[in-house]
C-alpha cells in the first residue's frame, strides 16, 4: 500500500513571487462563496415566508394553488441544494481543502469532487429546477399563452441536451485519461 506524505506548507514555498501571486489569487473567490451563503440565507427567508403563506391560507386555497405553492417551496429547496453544491464543491475544488475526512456529515460526493463532476451535478440540478418550473407552467397553462409554454419547454429541453452533452464529454475525458 502506498503512503501519501503531505508536504508542509513550508515545503511549498516557491522562489518565484509570480507563482505565489497566481496560486494565492484563488483566495479572491472566497468573498464570492460568502456571498452565495448570504444568497442562501435569503432563500431560507423566502421559504419561510412562502410556508407561512401556505399554512395561513390553506383553508382558502384550491388544490391547484396549494400545488403551485408547494412546487415553489420545492424549487427553493432545489436551488438551495444547488447553492450548497457550488459553495462546498467549488470551494473544495478551486480554493482550499475542507478537510472533512471522517466527519459524520461529509457528503458522499465531496470525497471525489472535481470540476467535471461538479459540472455534471450542477447540470442535473438545473434540470431538476427547470422541471419544477415547467410543471408549474403546465399546471397554470390555462393562464399562459402557447408562446410561453413552447418557450419554456424549449428552454428545458436545451438544459436536458446540454447536461447530456456535458456528461458525455466527461465520460470521454475519463476514458481518455485511462489510456
Amino acid at each position: 500500500m502506498q503512503e501519501h506524505n503531505t508536504p508542509s506548507s513550508i515545503e511549498y514555498k516557491q522562489k518565484s513571487v509570480m507563482t505565489n501571486i497566481l496560486f494565492g489569487s484563488r483566495w479572491l473567490q472566497l468573498p464570492l462563496y460568502l456571498g452565495l451563503i448570504v444568497a442562501q440565507a435569503v432563500y431560507v427567508y423566502f421559504f419561510g415566508l412562502e410556508l407561512i403563506h401556505l399554512v395561513g391560507k390553506a383553508s382558502h386555497l384550491v388544490e391547484a394553488d396549494i400545488m403551485l405553492i408547494v412546487l415553489g417551496l420545492i424549487d427553493v429547496v432545489m436551488i438551495s441544494n444547488l447553492l450548497i453544491m457550488v459553495i462546498v464543491g467549488g470551494y473544495e475544488t478551486f480554493v482550499s481543502r475542507l478537510n472533512l475526512e471522517g466527519h459524520p456529515d461529509e457528503p458522499d460526493w465531496l470525497s471525489h469532487v472535481n470540476a467535471n463532476l461538479l459540472k455534471v451535478k450542477l447540470a442535473t440540478a438545473i434540470i431538476g429546477i427547470s422541471s419544477i418550473h415547467l410543471l408549474k407552467t403546465f399546471i397554470n397553462a390555462e393562464n399562459l399563452s402557447d408562446k410561453v409554454l413552447i418557450a419554456q419547454t424549449v428552454i428545458h429541453m436545451t438544459f436536458v441536451f446540454s447536461a447530456i452533452a456535458i456528461a458525455y464529454i466527461d465520460k470521454l475525458m475519463r476514458v481518455e485519461s485511462k489510456h
